[in-house]
């Protein structure tokens, strides 16, 4: 498993919940029938930092090549603008070595 982890500052406390619904409607539009580049996409994260009005984004690929085509097609994407102060400072990658889940 692969990780494409994004990261997002300049969130503006007050329209933060307006962005989580923007990410929310964008991700789900396209998870059961996924745009080219993202077919391969296992799992789909947003964690917030209310206070700091930071985000990350983590989005879980089952190989390494579904990652790179992931990552091209993210790149392209365009969210909605909610936020006009809202940038995304970093794109990092990693192999998930560890993934725990209680049920």
């Amino acid at each position: 498993m692969h990780a494409r982890i994004a990261t997002f500052e300049g969130l503006d406390p007050d329209h933060l919940d307006d962005a989580i619904e923007a990410n929310r409607r964008q991700v789900e539009a396209g998870f059961a029938s996924p745009p080219e580049g993202l077919e391969g996409v296992k799992e789909e994260w947003m964690l917030v930092d209310r206070e700091a009005g930071k985000a990350i984004g983590m989005t879980l690929f089952e190989t390494e090549e579904d990652l790179r085509r992931g990552d091209e097609a993210l790149n392209a994407m365009s969210p909605e603008d909610v936020d006009a102060d809202a940038r995304r400072t970093s794109v990092s990658f990693y192999e998930v070595a560890l993934r725990m889940e209680r049920g």
